[in-house]
Order: C-alpha cells, then structure tokens, then sequence
C-alpha cells in the first residue's frame, strides 16, 4: 500500500506480509493480529493499534494511539514518534531505536524490551516488572520496578521499586540506582 489514506475501524485484521509506504491511517485495533508487517512514514490515529502483531518493523512513523503494540513479539520501531498511553504492555523482543516516546505508563510487563537512544516525554510509572536493556537521551520523570536489566538515563525524576523481586538498575549521569536506594532521585 502506497499513497493511501485510512478511515476504517478494524483494518488489517489477521494480515500478512503487508508493506505502507506514506499512508495515513485513522483505526481502531489496526493491524491486530498481524504479522510481517513493514511500515515506512505513515501516520496514525486511533487506539488499540498493533495488538498481538508480530516479525514486523515500523520506519520513521507517527502513532497516536492508546494501548499500542500489546502482546507484540520480534517488533522493531525505528525513528519514530509514539504517543498514548499503556504502550507495548506484554509485548516480547520489541526494540526503539531512535524513538521518541510519550505518554503515562509505557513499556509496562515486557520481556527482553530493548530502547536505543529514545526519548520519554511524560512518561511516569514507565518499565513496571520489565526487563529492559535502555539507553535513554533525556530524562524521565518516572520508573516502578524495573523487574530486570539496566536503563542509562540523564535523571530521574521518581524511582520506585517496592517489591522484592525488582532487581534491575538505573545508572543516572550522577549515581547508579539499585533496589530503589541512590541520591539522584532524593
């Protein structure tokens, strides 16, 4: 699909192998259930986009969507700009490269999430019981018990880790943060 624009609730239901070049999409539960997809500069509006989609990667898009990419497995999202609440909960082996990310509560429930050089904006409560391998550009304001792995990040603006079984670490410009006890987030 090339040049296209998108009004349907429900598109792409169970697809494979679909390619979106420079298209425009207003959806709700766009693609679920899909796999194989590979988007480039589309642009999309609506919520619950992307759920239990799989092999698939996403290149210099715009999503505004709530409860994107859940359940997602084997997903890449490149240079891409990916607003709304909930993000990829659930998701496994999904990678941000170059991302920026906003909205409360992302990337909550992953395994093996990957972020590489994103940016969260107004992201709180983000990464709970995760296991997260970051390196983020800005700082975030902030992170609930990060089950595994390690975040680089300027600062933080709350660090909460309140069970016992969270174990990852946030490693700040000033300090590395363990098991909720560090001085960058006093």
């Amino acid at each position: 699909m090339h040049g296209c624009d998108i009004v349907s609730a429900e598109f792409g239901w169970s697809v494979r192998g679909i390619t979106m070049e420079d298209c425009t999409v207003q959806s709700e539960y766009f693609m679920m259930r899909s796999e194989r997809l590979h988007f480039r500069d589309v642009r999309m509006k609506g919520k619950y986009s992307f759920q239990y989609i799989t092999d698939s990667v996403f290149e210099n898009c715009v999503f505004d969507t709530k409860d994107a990419f859940w359940h997602a497995k084997n997903v890449v999202v490149r240079n891409s700009v990916v607003k709304g609440e909930y993000l990829a909960w659930y998701s496994e082996n999904i990678t941000f490269e170059n991302c920026k990310i906003i909205g409360t509560q992302p990337l909550c429930y992953c395994k093996n999430l990957k972020l590489i050089d994103c940016e969260m904006i107004d992201t709180d409560l983000s990464f709970e019981r995760s296991d997260v391998e970051a390196t983020l550009t800005a700082p975030i304001v902030s992170i609930k018990n990060l089950l595994s792995g390690h975040i680089y990040v300027p600062a933080v603006g709350e660090l909460i880790m309140d069970i016992k079984n969270a174990h990852g670490e946030v490693i700040t410009e000033n300090a590395a943060c363990r098991n909720g006890f560090c001085d960058c987030c006093a």
